[in-house]
């Protein structure tokens, strides 16, 4: 899994943009970045700039009306993520007084990781790393996390 070569490391000005770097390995998952990439502008379109309040606040009637929409990638699974995922965000940000803080309470890349994979949905070992690594946070090298990640998984 690669990201494009317009997504770099860039530490968000605000949850939003937590969100939508979060948001992107969830929508990555079992497609192309390429696609991913081609449907972005109205994937962040429909969840209205990521802004977290206002993608946490979409029902069932809007996940409805989501999984028909031409723009983005139709699953309703990541739909569903990305919009318990605001909601996750929003909680973890006002408990730890800024996500930011969350991010960096665990003490290291791996119990960063796994606390990711805990908190939130449809996000994976390789979701993790390439969240941590668009929002600037320390990550091992690729190499050497595609070195552990492949011994691990064999």
């Amino acid at each position: 899994m690669n990201p494009s070569h317009d997504w770099k490391p860039k530490k968000p000005a605000s949850l939003a943009g937590y969100l939508e770097a979060m948001s992107r390995p969830v929508f990555s998952t079992g497609i192309s970045w390429r696609v991913v990439d081609a449907k972005w502008d109205g994937i962040r379109e429909v969840f209205e700039g990521f802004d977290p309040e206002r993608v946490a606040a979409m029902d069932p009637a809007d996940v409805d009306r989501l999984v028909q929409d031409p723009r983005i990638i139709r699953n309703r699974k990541k739909i569903e993520a990305t919009i318990d995922n605001a909601a996750t965000m929003l909680a973890l940000d006002r408990e730890h007084d800024g996500f930011e803080k969350y991010l960096s309470s665990w003490g290291s890349f791996e119990k960063t990781v796994a606390a990711l994979r805990r908190d939130f949905r449809f996000l994976g070992e390789s979701g993790a790393y390439f969240f941590l690594w668009g929002v600037a946070q320390p990550v091992p090298s690729h190499e050497e996390w595609s070195e552990t990640h492949a011994r691990r998984a064999s």
